[in-house]
């Protein structure tokens, strides 16, 4: 039932895609403000308890529904992970984004390719060059391939017996520790912590079927000796193993506000251009095909025997 699910999310999301804006995620905004606000008081624990108000119910109802649903009819809780699966997805949401992006670009059109990039990553894009654009919606691309795909996926199918428990706590952590990033003290500490635990096993998925999906070598070189280098070294895993891949280097400096900022540089070859953005979101799709086809395998091999 499982793949089934996917195949199905995936189908629906690849022919309805998700657009802003999201009804879901702003209530769901809403509510990590207003527990931050009451909250937050700089301490570690607080940010504890925070998170466990902010994520454990969420993760309770997505199961308490599948388990009402499916004692009615195993098709009804079939629906059910099918439309969680949907909504926590974001595949064709941000592939769009970038394929914009990339359009835009071809054509000479920077001001619409920053605010296109800009609206679509948050953050000031009015200084980025052509290049600029470039490596920053490719790595953005990669980025939010592996959050809003490859790792719901991931608990979506350890966690199966709970229903869409899985999705739903992978996003509901990546979504707190990004809002909960910056916040005062410690209080944003146990959000980064317990997404980087939840993250740990798919980011390095992620990286291997970028690895599988391009050039392999490359792709496991740039992961071992360049991901530790980048701010999240998480994330740094995924874009440096996809950068190798593609044979391409991302990072480096940006404009933002007037200033030159340093990032460093991930992968190895050639400088990419806008064509580099459609053959990120070409690799990325060989890498769903390679999950789903592994699936397949396993529903193939669980028939026979």
């Amino acid at each position: 039932m499982a793949f089934f699910s996917v195949l199905a999310a995936v189908a629906l999301e690849h022919v309805r895609p998700l657009r802003r804006p999201l009804p879901h995620y702003q209530r769901y905004a809403q509510l990590t403000q207003l527990i931050e606000r009451r909250f937050n008081g700089g301490e570690y624990s607080h940010g504890a308890i925070a998170w466990a108000l902010a994520a454990l119910p969420v993760v309770a109802l997505a199961w308490l529904v599948f388990a009402l649903l499916d004692g009615v009819s195993p098709v009804l809780g079939w629906l059910w992970n099918v439309a969680v699966l949907y909504a926590t997805l974001g595949f064709k949401y941000y592939s769009d984004n970038a394929e914009r992006v990339a359009r835009l670009l071809r054509v000479g059109d920077l001001d619409g390719a920053r605010e296109q990039l800009g609206t679509w990553r948050g953050g000031d894009a009015s200084g980025f060059s052509a290049d600029d654009l470039v490596r920053v919606a490719i790595e953005q691309t990669m980025a939010a391939s592996h959050r809003q795909m490859f790792g719901v996926l991931f608990w979506f199918v350890l966690l199966v017996p709970l229903g869409p428990a899985g999705a739903v706590l992978f996003r509901a952590a990546s979504i707190l520790s990004r809002r909960w990033a910056d916040s005062r003290g410690l209080f944003g500490v146990f959000a980064q912590r317990a997404f980087l635990a939840l993250n740990w096993v798919p980011a390095r998925l992620t990286a291997l079927t970028y690895a599988i999906a391009g050039n392999f070598e490359d792709a496991t070189y740039c992961w071992r000796t360049q991901a530790d280098t980048w701010p999240d070294p998480e994330e740094g895993v995924v874009i440096a193993a996809g950068a190798g891949a593609m044979g391409i280097r991302l990072g480096q400096e940006v404009t933002v506000a007037g200033e030159r900022v340093w990032r460093p540089e991930l992968g190895t070859g050639s400088a990419p251009d806008a064509d580099c953005i459609d053959s990120a979101v070409s690799m990325i799709w060989r890498g769903l095909v390679i999950w789903l086809a592994a699936g397949l395998l396993i529903v193939i091999a669980g028939w026979v025997s």
